[in-house]
């Protein structure tokens, strides 16, 4: 069988198309795995990469590499669980490589994963994958962040959840969504019965009704599967976090939730920290840069010193928390076994919380890897800095050394895992 590099090739030349060096180069790669007899490769021509030149691809270049993927049986070859697919991050390649990704998509059947975020695809792109989803009984996990596909683009893929049984996990952060298509996937996900996690962060949402989270509490009433949640940045206030926390005294299934980025006070505190004094599935969740203050902080200390012992991972990262409301924190973890991360960088550290954190980090009880702060002292006093780690810091780009998906660095779907880490 001829190499993909040959393939790339001769086809450039039959079209009459210039060879895009970075393909070119990472084509060689993949060569040289399928000669050492290795299956499943994922193909990962991220055009953020730094670690070489880019020439990121267009539609065009897209189109030449869809045509020497649809007939290789190496690519997307592997049996799931583990990660195999197309990874074409950062790239140009707009709603005419969406028009080709959608027939890769019906013609490639071994394809498990497809990461297509920031492409510049809008709504007919949008619409384009989805409906070629209706008939895709392969894909497992697709990755759509940043391309504007608006609200029209949103409601093709809630439609093709009504349809498909295949997908696991979809992600439409930073899509542009609105009001509908949010409404729309809460409601189609009351039936949808195989998908277990998925990424509505950042909506354009108007009014102040916070709409959607009644929508959205209802359907993780009436839903099974769910996993993970990502609410991020829906503009959402206590009266949101209270319809979600209502619904999550009948959910089982939710493993992970995702409010960070939105308008969550203290008050709102007072619901969570009730439920979780009941709900035995959240493991995860992330308050992220809301303003919970020392009043929310302790709400959550005494439920998770003194009642809940599922929860393994909070982030409490910039809410405006005091010593006192870090401190309890801190205290919870002495008498709680099971809540193993914690990370407070951005609130406002005094002494105590300094020594607090050091003192549970030195004795073993707070593991380096899963907070993110580390100790040191100067003049005889205790300090805090930031070190890099989190529960999902590498969301939106990956290092440029050490592991791409490190476990310290993406806590999150590390403790709870679906699938390959988007």
């Amino acid at each position: 069988m001829s190499s993909l590099q040959e393939d790339y090739y001769n086809l450039c030349m039959e079209k009459s198309r210039k060879i895009n060096s970075f393909v070119w180069h990472l084509l060689q790669e993949v060569d040289e795995k399928i000669e050492k007899g290795l299956e499943g490769i994922t193909l990962n021509i991220a055009g953020n990469s730094h670690l070489m030149p880019v020439e990121r691809m267009t539609g065009e270049d897209f189109w030449i590499l869809s045509r020497i993927l649809k007939k290789n049986p190496y690519i997307n070859a592997s049996i799931y669980p583990f990660s195999s697919g197309l990874d074409v991050r950062y790239n140009l390649i707009s709603d005419v490589g969406a028009y080709y990704a959608a027939r890769l998509l019906q013609k490639q059947h071994k394809l498990i994963y497809l990461n297509l975020m920031f492409n510049d695809i809008g709504p007919k792109g949008g619409e384009l994958i989805a409906k070629a989803l209706h008939k895709n009984t392969t894909l497992k996990y697709l990755r759509m962040t940043g391309n504007k596909i608006e609200n029209e683009g949103g409601m093709f893929f809630a439609a093709m959840l009504q349809i498909n049984s295949s997908l696991e996990k979809l992600d439409l952060g930073d899509c542009d969504l609105e009001m509908q298509s949010v409404i729309a996937f809460a409601t189609v996900l009351t039936q949808n019965q195989t998908i277990q996690a998925i990424n509505l962060n950042r909506p354009i949402l108007y009014g102040e009704q916070e709409e959607s989270t009644v929508h959205l509490g209802h359907m993780l009433k009436e839903n099974h599967c769910l996993v993970a949640l990502h609410l991020c940045k829906h503009n959402m206030k206590n009266c949101g976090i209270k319809q979600l926390c209502d619904a999550l005294y009948l959910n089982r299934s939710l493993r992970y939730l995702d409010i960070s980025c939105n308008k969550i006070t203290r008050d709102g505190m007072v619901y969570l920290a009730d439920v979780l004094k009941s709900n035995t599935t959240l493991e995860v969740i992330d308050l992220s840069f809301n303003r919970i203050e020392n009043a929310g902080a302790k709400y959550l200390s005494e439920t998770l010193a003194s009642h809940n012992r599922s929860v393994k991972a909070l982030s409490v990262v910039s809410n405006n928390i005091e010593g006192e409301g870090l401190v309890a924190l801190s205290q919870s973890m002495k008498t709680n076994p099971t809540l193993s991360n914690v990370y407070i960088w951005g609130n406002k550290f005094d002494e105590a919380t300094c020594v607090a954190y050091s003192d549970l980090i030195q004795m073993g009880r707070l593991k380096p890897d899963n907070t993110d702060v580390e100790s040191f002292v100067v003049d005889g006093h205790v300090c805090l800095a930031e070190v890099s780690n989190g529960l999902k810091k590498h969301y939106y780009w990956r290092p440029t050394y050490g592991e791409a998906c490190s476990q310290s660095s993406n806590a999150g779907s590390s403790l709870v895992p679906v699938g390959p880490d988007l």
